[in-house]
């Protein structure tokens, strides 16, 4: 009798166990994961994880970010399994982007709110084998500003191109367009410089208040990762899809060419006006 006792609670405590490690594995919304924990100069990096509630149609991205934190230096996107793992197409260490030596971190977005980190070191990328390799998944456009220079943008895509990009306006309602050629239902991860668009809650002061994203004129959802010297932002499209506008409160250059025309006029009727009144004040003989 005390056997068969023993037995039964031994057995509760090991259907207990798995119960708790079974709980322990899906408690977080999404888990990810390198391979390694530390990659050479041409290494590929394999990226898997597991997602606690897999969504229908929804993808998970990934971006990886240098060590200055500032830099996206690969991103992608792939789909859930039926079984709640994903992973994603090796990507190879090395290229334009990874000269520096250091951590370098995963990031994955899953849906919203649903995000996890983790790091790798790397050894940096020679100087002289960095030109024939471009990093995986990531493009720059080199923006052009008008008065404020040019910039680069990094920018991934899938399901299409990017054609172009432009920004305009000033202040409130400054805004960078980006015209898409999409092939199929797709998503755009472009890493926005503060110093090119920012949106503050006081126009280029305060703190962070939202972008306003427009998918052919229309709001749209977004997902949005930021550091001290950029934001990222993710944004899905379809394939009819033509053009993504991003809306800010403070962009480069704050004086367009029409501005500065403006206030040339205004300087020379303020010169104008103040040599008539000194004429009209002086003394006739």
């Amino acid at each position: 009798m005390r056997i068969h006792l023993y037995v039964m609670l031994l057995s509760a405590a090991i259907v207990a166990g798995a119960a708790t490690q079974a709980f322990a594995q899906i408690a977080e919304p999404i888990s990810v994961s390198t391979d390694k924990d530390s990659y050479a100069d041409g290494e590929t990096v394999m990226i898997t994880g597991e997602v606690a509630n897999r969504i229908s149609g929804m993808s998970v991205t990934y971006q990886i970010i240098s060590p200055n934190g500032n830099n996206v230096v690969g991103a992608g996107q792939t789909t859930v399994d039926d079984d709640r793992m994903y992973s994603f197409s090796p990507v190879t260490a090395g290229g334009i982007l990874w000269i520096a030596s250091g951590d370098y971190t995963v990031r994955v977005h899953y849906g919203t709110n649903r995000v996890a980190e983790t790091t790798f070191a790397f050894g940096g990328s020679e100087p002289g084998a960095m030109q024939p390799r471009q990093p995986s998944g990531t493009t720059m456009y080199m923006l052009d500003a008008g008065e404020g220079g040019t910039f680069d943008v990094g920018y991934s895509i899938t399901g299409g191109s990017v054609t172009s990009m432009s920004i305009s306006g000033e202040g409130q309602g400054t805004s960078l367009t980006v015209n898409i050629a999409p092939t199929d239902d797709g998503q755009l991860s472009i890493t926005l410089p503060r110093e090119v668009i920012d949106a503050k809650t006081d126009k280029c002061s305060g703190g962070d208040s939202q972008f306003i994203v427009l998918l052919d004129r229309e709001e749209t959802e977004f997902n949005e990762s930021t550091n001290s010297e950029s934001r990222t932002l993710t944004i899905e499209f379809f394939a009819s899809s033509e053009e993504i506008e991003i809306v800010g409160t403070c962009a480069v250059p704050e004086f367009g060419a029409v501005a500065v025309v403006v206030l040339a006029a205004a300087i020379v009727a303020i010169v104008a006006v103040t040599a008539r009144s000194r004429l009209s004040l002086a003394p006739r003989y």
